[in-house]
């Protein structure tokens, strides 16, 4: 048997033999396409290839893609564990021609690869072109040798693909494998299409055309060529099986939920394994790809899949989380292909603990409501939406989880319903997704750095530079030339000046010349990740392009940047070593006042942690070790021990930054763009000022270094001295004088209280005992206001009064601060005839409150207008009086 993991690799070098550039796969979060949730296709990493905005030094490639498709457009979370090909995760290998080769070729490779190299036979193979695709018909015919009984053309958008309304398009032809007469179904094109005997395994798209406008359509200067074949499906034609969950893999993966849960793997437990199975792989690439469980966006995606997957678990009977516990196989069988999983091992187990331990704390309590509202129901019935959405609100179900377990009791879901109640919701929960929150790739920095190239970047040791000026850009378009008074952004071929990016501000300067020319930098930008755009306000003379020009950097401000970055390196190897190895960088900010960096952690810190964090990267700073830095690749530096951000997409060559001494080897290992200190002692002082939650699972904290520390605890010095002044002692004695002031105000507020509760019980207070009580009818009524009584108190006041009554009512009102809060009792023997809480919100409700509670012998609440405690009590009376 061939397994998944040779058929990846064969498929790789047989295209890598033919000339094509095997090029790694791209994080599942898309960086050039903010209109997609999660990359979909292989062929979305070289969308901007295909289009004309990006080129690479390869004309043809070959990949292995992630791909996710359980938001959005493009769901198939419904179908994941019922069917035999759905998936929410799955592996797209492809090969790509970008102008190089186009149909005859694209159709050989695919005939060579599947038939001579794999050997699957020609009978078994049916093909389908666009239906006026003469072309590609008469390839098929040449070069396989196909009967023109299965080359079936095609005259619906199932074989014309196109990247929108408008740009390159082109026909495709998709070859089917016949799994044999046993299975329902028809080839394509017949009524019985949608059966499973005919599965497509390869689709190759012909970009043939540039689509203008409707109508408008025009061929294109370089066709080019896209392919995509699911691994699963490939894998489950070469292991000779049906079904892509009996491939190896899976196979894997099911076996290892098998054992944990001690459940068959077939039978009524076959859909529960499969999608623990599924959803397993999705949730540990996308962990992996720096995706966290969340409540919106792709992280809500994410948490949908992991507790879809979680119930199942639940379904199966696992009595203990059991989603982290099949991690480790999940590395196993593909961790060699895609290292990133082993690098974020840690973390995915970390998450998926966490998540599931506290999907279990709500999912027996929102079951316990599914069986309520389905408890008269039967198979047909439809659960009403407002239900779902409750579930979905209340419980942390989503929606498809919720029509997932009554599909077993044959029930169905009124979605109209759900929308309408989701509806109600405001718009930031209604939003599954707001966008990649990236910012839309500009057609304009594509074409500058089409012509012009990429811009030096010579500021890692240098403040001063000179450059020449290779493109200004005002209000979005090119122009040839500024002056004084305009606000542009400059583009030179080299550059000092920093651009923003990962996490690190940009930086400002002066530009100038050898005449007249004197501009502020005020920010550097970093376009497309290879152009620095410099936004600049010219203050006098002029500037055109072809212009040299000298860059000065803000090196005072540049010093604290350093500091600041170095820092946070420091401060992430802190937090792994004295957390774990699941922390992780989650985001940064570094900019000249301080710095923020956030970090994947499930607890708050304690203050005992601080500390030591705080002292582990003080202690490097004053060890004052060097900083240093070397150029690798990807791979080399990962297996040398450096920090990678998972998900972070990393050119050929990388910077690998160590600071500090560690007991083998440096403190800290990471891969790191940006601008360092030379030497650790550069950084001065390190002080943590805050830390605090900013997600589910997401810690951040705030931090100052050099000179703005030594301020801040500077000022903090100053204050203790003026707070000692104030108390009279000395500043190391303020902590036991503010103890000893704070337990002598306690003291007085007790003996305060006691005093105005003796003096309400011996008539003091307004309508107090002293008075006495007065008769209502025939029932006895006491009735008190007290300024500055504990609300607290009152209960108290009021069982002693009724105590003095023997038979009656009592209302005692409390006036602090304006704000009034009333108690009333009842004798038992008057139970029959008033309630106490009756009288209560009588009261409350001439206090200008609502409600009040309790039980009917005593019940208590309040209000906002202090100013009425009298009108109250009359409201009080007037209950009792009837």
């Amino acid at each position: 048997m061939t397994s998944t993991n040779d058929i990846r690799r064969s498929f790789l070098e047989y295209f890598e033999s033919q000339g094509h550039m095997p090029v790694a796969s791209a994080p599942l979060v898309p960086h050039n396409d903010p209109t997609l949730m999660f990359v979909n296709a292989g062929m979305v990493p070289f969308k901007n290839m295909f289009t004309g905005l990006e080129s690479r030094p390869y004309t043809t490639a070959t990949s292995a893609q992630k791909c996710v498709r359980a938001g959005g457009k493009h769901n198939d979370l419904d179908n994941v564990g019922y069917t035999a090909r759905h998936h929410t995760f799955f592996e797209m290998l492809g090969n790509f021609s970008f102008g190089d080769y186009f149909k005859e070729q694209a159709i050989h490779h695919a005939w060579t690869l599947v038939h001579k190299e794999w050997g699957i036979p020609a009978d078994r193979l049916t093909v389908t072109v666009y239906h006026d695709d003469d072309e590609a018909f008469g390839y098929w015919r040449s070069i396989a040798g196909l009967p023109e009984e299965r080359i079936i053309r095609i005259a619906t958008s199932d074989n014309f693909w196109s990247m929108g309304d408008t740009g390159p398009c082109g026909p495709c032809s998709e070859i089917f494998y016949d799994h044999g007469d046993h299975i329902f179904g028809g080839p394509p094109g017949s009524p019985d299409e949608d059966g499973d005997r005919f599965v497509e395994i390869w689709n190759l798209v012909f970009m043939q055309y540039d689509q203008r406008a409707p109508g408008d359509r025009v061929p294109l200067p370089r066709p080019s060529i896209d392919t995509g074949m699911g691994l699963e499906r490939i894998a489950a034609v070469l292991q000779g099986v049906h079904d892509n969950y009996d491939t190896d893999t899976f196979r894997g993966l099911i076996a290892e939920s098998g054992a944990f849960t001690r459940t068959a793997t077939d039978g009524e437990h076959k859909a529960s394994h499969r999608v623990i199975a599924d959803h397993l792989r999705s949730s540990g690439f996308l962990i992996a790809d720096g995706v966290l469980p969340a409540n919106e966006g792709r992280g809500y995606v994410l948490r949908r899949i992991m507790r879809r997957a979680m119930r199942h678990a639940h379904l199966l009977g696992a009595a203990d989380p059991l989603m982290h516990r099949l991690v480790n196989v999940l590395v196993r069988e593909m961790g060699g292909a895609y290292p990133e999983l082993v690098r974020a091992q840690p973390l995915i187990e970390e998450t998926l603990l966490r998540e599931e331990t506290r999907f279990r704390q709500t999912l027996d309590k929102g079951l316990k409501l599914l069986d309520e509202a389905t408890g008269g129901m039967t198979s047909g019935d439809v659960l009403p939406g407002a239900t779902a959405f409750r579930l979905y609100d209340t419980f942390g179900f989503p929606y498809d989880l919720t029509e997932d377990a009554l599909r077993a009791q044959g029930l169905g879901v009124d979605r109209a319903g759900f929308d309408a109640a989701m509806a109600e919701q405001k718009a930031a929960a209604r939003a599954a997704w707001k966008g990649s929150g990236e910012k839309a790739s500009e057609e304009i920095w594509y074409d500058i750095a089409e012509d012009v190239g990429a811009t030096e970047f010579i500021g890692y040791d240098a403040t001063l530079g000179e450059g020449q000026v290779v493109a200004i850009v005002r209000d979005g378009a090119r122009i040839d030339a500024a002056q004084a008074g305009d606000t542009v952004t400059l583009i030179t071929n080299q550059t000092p000046f920093y651009g923003e990016s990962g996490g690190q501000t940009g930086d400002v300067g002066l530009v100038s010349d050898n005449t007249d020319l004197v501009a502020q930098i005020t920010d550097t930008g970093k376009a497309l990740g290879r152009l620095h755009t410099h936004q600049m306000v010219i203050e006098s003379g002029a500037v055109r392009v072809g212009d040299m020009v000298h860059l000065a950097v803000d090196a005072d401000r540049r010093d604290q940047v350093r500091a600041n970055h170095s820092a946070t390196h420091l401060l992430h190897a802190s937090l792994r070593a004295r957390l774990g190895a699941h922390v992780t960088q989650k985001g940064s900010m570094v900019s000249a006042d301080r710095l923020r960096f956030d970090f994947s952690h499930p607890d708050a810190l304690s203050p005992d942690q601080i500390t030591q964090i705080e002292a582990d990267v003080n202690a490097q700073i004053r060890k004052n070790g060097a900083v240093s830095t070397r150029l690798m690749t990807p791979d080399d530096a990962i297996a040398a021990g450096a920090m990678a951000l998972f998900g972070e997409k990393y050119g050929d060559e990388v910077r690998v930054l160590s600071m500090g001494a560690g007991d083998e080897r440096s403190y800290s290992v990471e891969l790191c763009g940006g601008t360092h200190v030379r030497a650790l002692g550069d950084i001065g002082l390190f002080k943590i000022v805050s830390e605090s939650a900013v997600a589910s699972g997401i810690r951040r904290i705030e931090a100052l270094t050099g000179e703005a520390a030594r301020l801040w605890l500077s000022e903090r010095e100053d204050r203790l001295k003026a707070a000692a002044n104030v108390l009279k002692t000395a500043p190391d004695d303020v902590p036991a004088r503010v103890a000893a002031l704070v337990e002598q105000a306690r003291k007085l507020e007790r003996e305060l209280a006691d005093a105005k509760k003796a003096l309400a019980l011996g008539g003091g207070a307004k309508g107090g005992a002293a008075a006495g009580p007065e008769t209502i009818g025939t029932v006895a009524f006491l009735g008190q206001v007290i300024d500055g009584l504990d609300p607290k108190e009152l209960r108290g006041i009021v069982d002693q009064n009724k105590a003095t009554l023997g038979s009656g009512v009592s209302a005692v009102i409390a006036v602090v601060d304006g704000r009034a809060s009333i108690a009333a009792g009842v004798t038992d023997d008057l139970l029959g005839r008033f309630s106490a809480v009756d009288l209560v919100r009588a009261g409350v409700e001439a206090l200008g409150g609502k409600g009040g509670g309790g039980r009917p012998d005593m019940a208590q609440g309040g209000g906002p207008n202090g100013g009425a405690a009298t009108a109250a009590l009359d409201a009080v009376k007037a209950l009792i009086a009837g």
